[in-house]
């Protein structure tokens, strides 16, 4: 891929999701190099009330309002980390979750963080938060850059993506804002 692999973050957030399956995620941890296909994901825009840019700037949120490609960490029910990837730009608040992963490289030190095998290691937020050591001393981090690199891939074809409303949220549960690769057994929930 180019330079300007990462333009398509520009874009908003509903496009950028799609976009974002089937490209890896890279980390540096514990001396190994862990790699995950991203299987899952849901969009977030400041115009949408489930999101946490909806009521504007915020020390919380100003990531979400920086420039593309960086990533977005927060804390949740006193316990979670969940990552996202900004989206659409520097000055509008929006982002990808990043739902589930699937390991490609360096399954053993991912069920040796989880202390799960399998299925049960990334298919979700936080675990795949926690599997690949990621909390809130990311949150800003230039995914362009180790220890922790999105490696963008070719697009996914419509057909190999299902598209459906997004869960675990109680604002705006209506909006077909969440993407997973069909049938990937890493999904969170079908």
């Amino acid at each position: 891929m180019s330079g300007d692999d990462f333009a398509f973050l520009d874009l908003p957030a509903i496009e950028a999701a799609p976009r974002l399956l089937g490209c890896i995620l890279e980390r540096e941890i514990d001396g190994h190099v862990v790699r995950a296909e991203i299987v899952e994901t849901e969009a977030y825009d400041q115009t949408d009330a489930a999101s946490h840019s909806y009521k504007g700037r915020t020390p919380r949120t100003d990531v979400m309002f920086g420039p593309s490609g960086h990533l977005y960490v927060y804390f949740t029910y006193g316990m979670h980390y969940c990552c996202n990837i900004v989206t659409s730009g520097d000055g509008h608040g929006a982002a990808v979750l990043i739902r589930a992963v699937e390991p490609l490289e360096g399954m053993e030190v991912i069920e040796k963080r989880r202390g799960r095998t399998g299925v049960e290691t990334t298919n979700g937020p936080a675990k795949l938060c926690r599997a690949l050591g990621i909390d809130k001393r990311m949150n800003g981090h230039d995914l362009r850059h180790a220890p922790l690199k999105l490696v963008v891939q070719d697009a996914l074809s419509e057909s190999a993506i299902t598209r459906t409303t997004r869960i675990g949220i109680s604002r705006a549960i209506e909006k077909p804002w969440r993407f997973y690769i069909t049938g990937n057994p890493y999904v969170s929930k079908f």
